[in-house]
């Protein structure tokens, strides 16, 4: 039995393309260490200039919305905010300590808890709303509105395209160094 022939799949890409590949790869290391850099401001600034999280914020913001009025399951409330359940439970152990949010049982089903504003937690979010426009005045203000409709456009974009990411099971990924385990 004589081999196949080879065929493009089976050629090294051109050079060219090598070079085209290393350079948009050191564009997109510069966007994910950017937006990295981006979080990790924000979530100093928030604590400077409103004295909540980036986090707390955000679950105020979530649980004061008309629709979460009669509160969100937990499961709900980490989906909602894209964060992991072990992120959240610290965050809201906080606020709750802090009466600022509540867990209460629901009543349609008895096994899951809402998580709910309390009337605090509501004057917390009401009196935060004007320091909460003048920043996003301040940190927008070099924006025309057709960019920020742009980066919302292109930041939902790649959010989506970060989570249909599946790499699979990988040397590199199930390697103890890379998983911080010994």
């Amino acid at each position: 039995m004589t081999p196949a022939p080879p065929t493009a799949a089976d050629s090294p890409p051109p050079i060219a393309d090598i070079s085209q590949e290393v350079s948009v790869s050191g564009i997109h290391n510069r966007l994910f260490f950017r937006l990295f850099q981006v979080s990790n401001t924000l979530d100093r600034q928030t604590v400077r200039e409103l004295g909540i999280t980036s986090v707390q914020w955000a679950v105020l913001g979530a649980l004061s919305r008309p629709q979460a009025a009669q509160g969100m399951s937990f499961t709900e409330l980490a989906d909602y905010l894209m964060v992991s359940r072990q992120n959240l439970y610290g965050v809201l152990k906080r606020l709750e300590r802090e009466a600022h949010l509540t867990r209460l049982l629901d009543q349609q089903d008895r096994r899951v808890k809402k998580v709910i504003l309390t009337p605090r937690g509501r004057k917390l979010w009401d009196r935060l709303q004007p320091k909460i426009y003048e920043f996003y005045r301040q940190a927008m203000a070099s924006f025309q509105l057709d960019d920020t409709v742009s980066l919302v456009h292109y930041l939902n974009s790649l959010n989506k395209g970060i989570t249909a990411v599946n790499l699979g099971a990988t040397p590199e990924t199930t390697d103890s160094s890379a998983t911080g385990t010994n």
